[in-house]
């Protein structure tokens, strides 16, 4: 089971990849977790990654797709694993085709959760108004002109992706504004999991 989760910020993505995560017992791969143990264990592409960063520079595509290589071959792998945050763009996507071809994988899906972005607006807001009702503390961009940016970056640099994996017949969508249960139903269903 290899599974990519697609969709803006407040889809639902981290939910539902920690829900299908347990259900098939296989890692959940965040680019950021995977680069931080790269740089603290000094592998090779870590050392490379680590000087990049000490300089200021953003982690070039060249080093995430390796370290993402070196993730995959782990053991804990061997089943499967849900990539999160991982490709962002398009070369990302074309780069992890390479990367699994040359492995002899395959995706089992990528997965697009779609959601309506004004709606979205108002799950944060309410999320925000919840968590400050609890005494919570509220993230800095935990609000609507943030969350608007952050939006639309995820439509002009990720959305892309969504044309080229339905090119390439691994695109299922689900409906991500249904009740979360049965969000996660449907995507057991896209993965016959059920």
């Amino acid at each position: 089971m290899r599974v990519i989760f697609l969709g803006p910020p407040g889809a639902g993505k981290g939910t539902q990849a920690k829900r299908i995560m347990d259900a098939c017992a296989i890692p959940q791969l965040s680019t950021g977790d995977m680069l931080r143990s790269a740089v603290a264990a000094k592998t090779a592409v870590g050392v490379r990654a680590k000087e990049v960063m000490d300089s200021g520079a953003l982690v070039s595509d060249d080093i995430v797709n390796q370290i993402v290589s070196d993730r995959i071959d782990m053991d804990d792998c061997k089943s499967g694993f849900i990539l999160d945050g991982f490709p962002r763009t398009v070369p990302q996507a074309e780069a992890l085709t390479n990367i699994l071809r040359e492995k002899g994988l395959d995706l089992t899906a990528v997965i697009e959760l779609r959601v309506d972005e004004d709606a979205l607006v108002e799950r944060m807001r309410s999320r925000v108004a919840e968590t400050i009702a609890n005494g919570g503390v509220v993230r800095s961009d935990d609000n609507p002109e943030a969350f608007r940016t952050r939006l639309h970056e995820y439509r002009e640099k990720t959305a892309p992706l969504s044309e080229y994996y339905a090119k390439t017949g691994e695109l299922k969508t689900v409906d991500g504004m249904a009740d979360m249960d049965a969000v996660t139903a449907s995507i057991r269903k896209v993965l016959r999991l059920d």
